[in-house]
């Protein structure tokens, strides 16, 4: 099966990025925004309790870090992706290095960039209008991030959380 990790934003960020989402990415319908800390894996249901206590430990040694949005990226010529860029911190970055070392390590093809996709999949003339336009925006958006989902693929594509884990110790 295949499984993923991420953080869900709070309703008024996803809401922005669903403003655009809603016409410009084709996965709008199979799962909301979200904050992406480990790319898709394929895990056996046997492994299934194992992975779960990892991350339950990763969850309780991880400190709750800020989501900070401040302008809208794109991944172009890489791919045609528009995304709202997430300002680097250190929890976050330490968040994700614990979620893919040892026994959870996954090849991945691109280097680590936090952000919230809004927009994917376009062609060359519209990600440059459309990117055009976001660049004269302004987008300031602050929020503690508290707790990540573990997430699996329905057979139709979407996406479900199976299990959601708080971060610190104070669980």
């Amino acid at each position: 099966m295949k499984y993923g990790i991420a953080v869900f934003p709070s309703k008024d960020l996803q809401d922005i990025a669903n403003s655009y989402r809603k016409r410009y990415d084709p996965k709008y319908a199979k799962v909301p925004p979200h904050l992406t800390l480990k790319a898709a894996f394929e895990l056996n249901e046997d492994e299934e309790d194992d992975m779960i206590n990892q991350l339950r430990e990763i969850a309780s040694t991880s400190n709750p870090f800020t989501l900070k949005i401040g302008k809208y990226s794109t991944f172009h010529p890489v791919t045609n992706t528009i995304y709202m860029k997430v300002t680097e911190n250190e929890d976050l970055f330490a968040l994700h290095a614990k979620l893919n070392e040892g026994d959870l390590t996954i090849d991945v093809e691109h280097p680590y960039v936090p952000h919230i996709t809004i927009g994917q999949e376009m062609n060359y003339d519209e990600l440059s209008d459309v990117y055009g336009r976001l660049k004269l925006e302004t987008i300031h958006h602050e929020e503690t991030v508290d707790r990540f989902s573990l997430m699996y693929q329905l057979e139709n594509g979407a996406w479900s959380v199976h299990e959601t884990f708080v971060l610190g110790k104070s669980q």
